[in-house]
C-alpha cells in the first residue's frame, strides 16, 4: 500500500484530483470516532429493548414503602431501559426534498425574473433542490447573451463546480478549440448547463431534480432569445428532444424548440468529454459543427 509520506508533490496532487473528480468531499472527520464502541453500544441497546419485562427494573407499587424525602434527595434518579428506548433521536439538519411544491416554487421564481441578472439572483437564492446542498457553486451562464448563439451542456463537473463557470478544465479547453474552428469563441456565445449544480459523484440527476431545474433553464433561453442552440451530449439532447436515444442517433439534425413564445433551432452533437474519451468521434462532431456554422453564417 502506498502511503502519503512516500509520495512526492505531483503524485499527491494527482491523487487529490482523482478524489475530487470521484465526488469525495472530506477525507477525515473533525473528531475521531470509535466505530467499535458505537457498534457495541447499539447492540447493548437492542438487547435491552428485547429483554422481557420481568428482567427490567420494576417501579415501586402502591403498597411498597416510599423512600423518605432525605433518602430520595440523596439517591440519584435512574432512567429505566424503557425510558432510554423511547428517547427521541437527535434532530438532523433539514434537507430540501424534490416534490411538486418545489417544482411550482422553481417555476414561480424563474417566471418572476425579467432579466438574466435577476434570474441568476433567483437561482442562487433558490433552496428547493437537493443538488444545491452538496455543490460548491451555483454555475450560471457565462458569455455574450446578445450573440444569438447558446451552447448548452449537461451539468457542472468538478472543475465547473470549483470555478463557478461552465465548461472549465480539459473539456472547456477542447470546447474552446471546437468553437474556434468555426469562427466562434467562448466570450462570443452564451455557455450554460441544463443543471446548475454538480450532482454528488457526477451521478445522473433524478427526474424530480430535472423537473425542478427545467423552469430556470427554459426561462434562461427565453430571456437570452438565441437564434440557435448547440446541445452537447446525451443528456441535453434527451432533455430537449425527449426519448431515450443516444447522441449518435440524435446528433446532426436540426429541430425547432419553443421557449416562452419564441422558436429556436437546435442541433445536438457530442460533448467534449465524450470526444476526450473517444477521439475517433471527433470526425462526427466536426460534421455537426460545420452544419452549425452554415446555419449561423447564412450559407
Amino acid at each position: 500500500m502506498n502511503l502519503a509520506k512516500d509520495m512526492d508533490a505531483p503524485e499527491l496532487a494527482a491523487l487529490l484530483h482523482f478524489y475530487a473528480d470521484a465526488g469525495v468531499e472530506w477525507l477525515v472527520e473533525d473528531e475521531p470516532v470509535d466505530r467499535f464502541a458505537q457498534f457495541a453500544a447499539q447492540k447493548a441497546a437492542q438487547a435491552e429493548a428485547r429483554a422481557p419485562a420481568s428482567a427490567r427494573q420494576q417501579q415501586p407499587t402502591n403498597y411498597e414503602q416510599a423512600p423518605t424525602s432525605q433518602a430520595a434527595a440523596a439517591t440519584p434518579k435512574r432512567t429505566t431501559p424503557t425510558t432510554r428506548a423511547s428517547a427521541p433521536p437527535p434532530a438532523s439538519a433539514p434537507v430540501s426534498v424534490p416534490d411538486e411544491q418545489a417544482v411550482a416554487s422553481a417555476r414561480f421564481a424563474a417566471e418572476s425574473a425579467r432579466s438574466l441578472d435577476e434570474l441568476k439572483t433567483a437561482l442562487e437564492a433558490f433552496n428547493g433542490c437537493n443538488l444545491k446542498n452538496g455543490a460548491r457553486n451555483t454555475v450560471f451562464a457565462s458569455g455574450n447573451p446578445a450573440s444569438g448563439i447558446m451552447v448548452i451542456g449537461p451539468m457542472p463537473n468538478a472543475d465547473d463546480d470549483r470555478d463557478g463557470i461552465p465548461f472549465s478544465g480539459r473539456q472547456g479547453q477542447l470546447l474552446d478549440r471546437m468553437l474556434g474552428a468555426i469562427g466562434l469563441s467562448r466570450d462570443g456565445v452564451l455557455l450554460t448547463n441544463v443543471i446548475p449544480w454538480r450532482p454528488p459523484g457526477n451521478r445522473m440527476p433524478s427526474q424530480a431534480e430535472m423537473d425542478i431545474c427545467r423552469p430556470f433553464l427554459e426561462r434562461q433561453v427565453a430571456l437570452a432569445e438565441p437564434k440557435l442552440l448547440l446541445l452537447l451530449g446525451n443528456f441535453p439532447a434527451r432533455f430537449f428532444f425527449g426519448g431515450n436515444g443516444t447522441i449518435h442517433s440524435m446528433r446532426g439534425e436540426w429541430r425547432d424548440l419553443s421557449f416562452g413564445g419564441i422558436t429556436v433551432s437546435a442541433i445536438a452533437t457530442l460533448h467534449p468529454q465524450e470526444l476526450l474519451a473517444a477521439p475517433a468521434n471527433k470526425a462526427l462532431a466536426w460534421q455537426d459543427l460545420l452544419m452549425f456554422k452554415m446555419r449561423f453564417s447564412g450559407h
